[in-house]
């Protein structure tokens, strides 16, 4: 778990070490995607709990 750790320190560091502009295309070309990755899953994930449920009063 250190080693883990660590590896994330190293990159954290080189990262804001970079110039701004740099930073800014990491993020847009990066991150934004991986973003959105994660919100399409956890949106297909969910997606079987908003469905609409029957009406269980026999309807009207």
């Amino acid at each position: 778990m250190r080693t883990i750790i660590d590896g994330w320190d190293a990159f954290e560091l080189w990262l804001t070490g970079l110039p701004f502009v740099v930073q800014v295309v990491f993020v847009t070309v990066v991150v934004l995607p991986a973003c959105a990755l994660v919100a399409i899953g956890a949106d297909r994930a969910t997606r079987r709990f908003d469905t609409p449920r029957g009406r269980r009063d026999g309807g009207a």
